[in-house]
């Protein structure tokens, strides 16, 4: 009986069953074509995410700051306008954020790569986009005269109405700026590029694409948009102005002056002449 036990044992010609080697090795090796990406659906709002996220609106923020100190003691804007100036972009660039990670999370594709494509287009298009849209919306405030819409101007005393009315304008042109590289994305080569498959680890992918890449872009574009919705272009260009109708107006009165004063010398001579 011992030996029948052993024989059923074994397979045929004697060796073990297949299927033990079979199991090992599916065990030990992925199958070919296994998604290996490190970034999956998630990821960006999770509570890593989240943190790069927070830390990076807070480098954002600082580089604000630091603009401000750079400003010419002359032009610098007190907090306040500083504060409603910067504000417009936060809320701006908000809006935008939350919107490449609502959008990567629809994709099957790597999110992580998606996002950081959005953000570049955003960056390099989109800014040019805003430039345009700024430049046109002022076109038409100065046309009709809504003082009260001008970028940077709050009135005196400072009314909240005025910055609601730009933060909307604003945030117009970054939904008309988002709606535009959403359309380039629909481009079917924008899914064959994936700038972060050689990356493996998730939290590597996710530091920079959230917060590495993020910081020097935004130090630059942040730095650029204050410059389109602060005050300081148009009242040096007031200034030029006013300089120059200045200058004007006193080489006329110097003229008119000069004019005078001969007219005076002269009429002794014609006196004299009479005499």
């Amino acid at each position: 009986m011992a030996a029948v036990g052993s024989v059923n044992m074994l397979g045929p010609a004697g060796l073990p069953p297949a299927m033990s080697f079979t199991n090992t090795s599916v065990s030990d090796s992925p199958a070919p074509g296994t998604d290996t990406r490190g970034c999956e659906n998630g990821a960006l709002m999770d509570s890593f995410g989240i943190f790069l996220q927070g830390l990076l609106a807070m480098m954002a923020f600082s580089i604000l700051m630091l603009k401000r100190f750079r400003e010419p003691k002359h032009e610098r804007r007190p907090w306040r306008i500083w504060f409603l100036d910067t504000s417009k972009q936060a809320i701006g660039m908000l809006f935008i954020h939350f919107a490449n990670v609502y959008l990567s999370d629809l994709t099957e594709e790597d999110p992580c790569s998606l996002y950081l494509i959005n953000f570049l287009l955003d960056a390099s298009l989109g800014m040019l986009l805003i430039y345009a849209g700024v430049r046109a919306v002022s076109a038409i405030v100065e046309w009709r005269q809504w003082e009260s819409l001008r970028f940077g101007e709050y009135g005196e005393p400072v009314q909240c109405t005025a910055w609601l009315g730009q933060c909307i304008l604003y945030i117009l042109i970054m939904m008309f700026e988002k709606v535009l590289i959403m359309l380039v994305l629909l481009i079917p080569q924008w899914k064959k590029l994936a700038l972060l498959n050689p990356i493996q680890n998730p939290d590597l992918e996710l530091a920079i694409v959230m917060l590495i890449v993020p910081f020097f872009v935004n130090a630059l574009m942040f730095w650029v948009v204050d410059n389109f919705l602060m005050k300081k272009h148009r009242t040096k260009a007031k200034l030029e102005e006013r300089e120059e109708d200045s200058r004007g107006n006193s080489k006329v009165r110097y003229r008119r002056a000069l004019s005078h004063d001969d007219s005076e010398s002269e009429s002794p001579k014609w006196a004299g002449s009479g005499l």
